[in-house]
């Protein structure tokens, strides 16, 4: 084979890897890391989309129209990462809750406190709401 197309089909494959590379991101030092969304201020509920415990919080709030009494950021953690990755770190560096005890539903006070599970939540969410 002749020197020159050896060089060419060289030259070729290493174009498409470099072409390649800025397309995905390689060589930027991009990645696909999850960045959690900005904890917003007051209290935040997170809670899972189909979550039945959750469920039971969401008709609490209803029924005795917490949101008219208490303002709330509910974000949702099953569906969308960066929000989970929030919950994580509000209730690991936060609340300093370890292990498997993150679950929701799980409200942040907004003060350093949080509670989780659809009794605690909603026994929270009354005291704020001045009800019995």
């Amino acid at each position: 084979m002749d020197k020159t197309i050896i060089i060419t089909v060289v030259l070729i494959v290493l174009a498409g890897f470099i072409f390649w590379g800025f397309q995905t991101g390689f060589f930027a030092g991009t990645s696909n890391a999850v960045v959690a969304t900005p904890l917003p201020a007051g209290i935040v509920l997170f809670y899972g989309a189909e979550c039945p415990h959750c469920k039971v919080v969401e008709d609490f709030i209803t029924q005795n129209n917490i949101n008219a009494k208490v303002k709330i950021t509910q974000l949702e953690v099953w569906h969308n990462a960066s929000n989970a990755k929030l919950l994580v770190n509000v209730a690991t560096k936060i609340c300093k809750i370890t292990g498997n005890s993150v679950g929701v539903p799980f409200l942040y006070d907004g003060n350093g406190k949080c509670y989780i599970g659809e009794t605690d939540v909603p026994n929270f969410l009354k005291a704020q709401a001045g009800i019995k």
